[in-house]
Formats: C-alpha cells, sequence, structure tokens
C-alpha cells in the first residue's frame, strides 16, 4: 500500500490568496473574488485568505463565515462568538431566540455589508489553534484523523515552523473518491 503524504495533496502557499494583516473586509473579499477567478476549474475553488505579516509569515486565515459574523458587530462586542464554540450542537428555537434577544441583524443589509468593508481583518482573522497543523511528513492517514476528529475544513502544513501549504478537506475527500471509483474521480 503506498503511503501519502500530507505534501501530495496540500495546495502550496504560493498558490494561496493572501492580505497583509492591514488589509480591510473589503480588500479581503477582493483578493478571495480574484482568486477564485484564477484558479484551476479542476479544483475547488478557495473559501478562506490567508493573513501575513510584512515578512509574508502566516499570521492567522479570514474564511466566508469570518467575513458574514463582521456583518454583525454584536456577535465580536456582545457575545464573543468564537469558531469553534459548537454552535451546530444548539436547536434552532434557542438560535432563532438569540437573534431576537440579542437584537442582531437590525441593521438594513447594504448598511451592514459597507459597515463590515470598512473594518480591520485583524479584528475578525481566525488563529489556528495547534490541532490545525500538520507537519509535511504527516500522512494522509494522521490528516484524515486530524480533520474528522476536529471537525476541521484544512489543516495547515508546516516545515518546521513556517507555514508552507494548506491541506484542504475537499482535496482529501478527493482523493478518497479517487481511490473509491477510479474511474469517475480524479485527484486534482
Amino acid at each position: 500500500m503506498k503511503i501519502i503524504k500530507v505534501t501530495e495533496l496540500m495546495v502550496p502557499l504560493s498558490e494561496y490568496a493572501k492580505v497583509p494583516v492591514s488589509a480591510t473586509v473589503a480588500e479581503t473579499v477582493e483578493a478571495l473574488v480574484l482568486a477564485q477567478k484564477g484558479f484551476n476549474p479542476s479544483r475547488y475553488k478557495h473559501r478562506a485568505v490567508l493573513v501575513v505579516d510584512e515578512k509574508d509569515n502566516f499570521l492567522g486565515k479570514i474564511n466566508q463565515t469570518n467575513i458574514l459574523k463582521a456583518l454583525e458587530p454584536k456577535y465580536f462586542e456582545k457575545l464573543g462568538i468564537d469558531s469553534d464554540m459548537g454552535i451546530h450542537r444548539l436547536s434552532n428555537y434557542f438560535l432563532k431566540s438569540m437573534v431576537d434577544k440579542y437584537d442582531l441583524f437590525k441593521e438594513p443589509f447594504d448598511v451592514a455589508c459597507k459597515r463590515a468593508a470598512q473594518l480591520s481583518i485583524e479584528k475578525i482573522m481566525y488563529v489556528p489553534k495547534a490541532g490545525e497543523f500538520i507537519d509535511k511528513n504527516d500522512t494522509l492517514g494522521e490528516a484524515i484523523h486530524r480533520l474528522v476528529l476536529g471537525s476541521h475544513q484544512s489543516l495547515l502544513v508546516r516545515d518546521e515552523n513556517k507555514v508552507i501549504g494548506i491541506l484542504r478537506l475537499t482535496d482529501v475527500f478527493s482523493a478518497v473518491g479517487a481511490v473509491m471509483h477510479p474511474t469517475k474521480a480524479t485527484i486534482r
């Protein structure tokens, strides 16, 4: 049986949209839209933008959910909503009651979008936890284990302490599909 390393399936950092930590939400949305337009159509589109410092070192990431959260300031100010809160375990009734109780999304949509567009991404970026990093020499099995148990959409691939790529759940699933149905699925 062939051992597959995470580097065989990762998207190199050079192929990912990046923005400086000083960018606004609007600039980040623009970077994501441009990355999606220019990405190879045979692969899944990016759903995140990487945040880097002035030396191009990885600091965090902004995904589509982070951008949507920026539309409601109370998520950050009053509620302290974090990405890994386990909201998926809460009932629909409770989630709807939060909208009413905290008076969420009362601002007109276009006003919320214009306000959020000017926000610094430093306020809304997600800084991955230790379990979301994987070593470049780790196997696909180790990656699948982390993706499943952590319910992650991606893992950051490191060479020592430097992030060199992103291993996305969609690419791992494509590899699984290529083995299960070799005539119908392809890797990349």
